[in-house]
């Protein structure tokens, strides 16, 4: 595990300037980063299109020591396929993206959006676009009012009509799409995550971005799903997650409070901090031989984000050791 490298996911810091992010992340040991295509870090439609913008991108990383090794398109990739299309859509989206705010209008050019991060990918000499897909079905979660099965049978047909000619494009620059499990997505959870690789019939274009965050107020084993999906874990995020002890008022649903607030009954933490199996997971994704970067995607309410994201790099490689100079059955051959 000690050729891993460590990167830091700069989603959670996109208020800041890339050359920032930069100077921060090697300031504070990291290996290069997985860079979000918000805030001025990477603008898509200008790294697609201007040769010398991108040229720009890769120069602040050569400057601060940093490689990129995956670009992320999180906020886009969320309208491919959500209804409603709405106020929140507009808060993260880039304008070219919104545009008249039209549902279906907004829809396309979300997906539009993700081809574009294949091939800016492809020019970075990045093999994997880690993102969401946004979900039509999402809404009907809670099964009540009852929703028939012909509706969750069309939302994984929309899902298949609407990324099928994006991964089209991905297969075409020889890139692969992390979909992220998450909630609000097509695929939230294990079984979810099975039938939306069923509606696509398995494409290799199509895998996960394994982080267990959100794997674990679902009380969903985050070690055995890498396991279960070996051949599908295309890019890892370490982001932690701390379950509070049950007092009978404090549910896994938040109950709409804000990230931090006591008294939901779970919340993200700096990494190391909380719940998540760590030692388990690498070890399980040493197992797979997962060979790609270990990415830190910062969130803890409760921490300085200066002092958290310094920290974690500091935990995660205390966990990268080296793999041993024989195998077990190498060693016991003789006996």
């Amino acid at each position: 595990m000690s050729t891993h490298p460590v990167t830091l996911f700069t989603g959670q810091w996109a208020d800041l300037s890339f050359e920032e992010v930069a100077r921060l992340a090697a300031e504070w040991g990291y290996d290069g980063l997985e860079v979000a295509a918000s805030g001025d870090h990477l603008d898509l439609k200008r790294a697609d299109e201007d040769d010398a913008y991108l040229a720009s991108r890769k120069e602040i990383l050569d400057r601060h020591g940093l490689q990129i090794f995956a670009i992320s398109n999180h906020l886009a990739g969320q309208a491919v396929c959500d209804a409603p299309i709405d106020f929140r859509h507009k808060a993260i989206v880039r304008d070219y993206v919104w545009g008249d705010g039209d549902e279906e209008g907004v829809r396309r050019r979300a997906a539009e959006d993700m081809k574009r991060a294949a091939r800016v990918a492809r020019k970075l000499e990045v093999d994997t676009v880690v993102g969401f897909t946004g979900s039509s079905i999402w809404p009907y979660v809670a099964m009540f009012p009852p929703v028939p099965g012909e509706v969750i049978d069309a939302g994984y047909e929309d899902f298949a009509a609407r990324w099928n000619p994006i991964l089209d494009v991905f297969d075409g620059e020889g890139v692969r799409f992390a979909h992220e499990v998450h909630p609000s997505e097509i695929a939230y959870d294990y079984w979810t995550s099975v039938r939306t690789l069923e509606a696509i019939e398995h494409r290799e274009a199509f895998g996960f971005n394994w982080d267990p965050s959100h794997m674990m107020w679902q009380n969903i084993d985050p070690v055995g799903f890498i396991w279960d999906f070996k051949d599908r874990i295309y890019h890892v995020d370490c982001k932690d997650t701390r379950m509070r002890p049950r007092n009978g008022r404090a549910g896994v649903l938040g109950s709409h409070l804000a990230w931090g607030d006591p008294r939901r009954g779970w919340d993200f933490v700096s990494t190391g901090h909380g719940d998540v199996p760590w030692e388990d997971a690498f070890r399980a994704l040493d197992a797979i031989g997962y060979s790609g970067p270990i990415s830190i995607e910062w969130e803890d309410a409760g921490m300085d984000r200066l002092h958290g994201a310094a920290e974690a790099v500091t935990f995660v490689r205390s966990l990268l050791w080296p793999p041993p100079e024989a195998s077990f059955d190498a060693a016991f051959s003789n006996q």
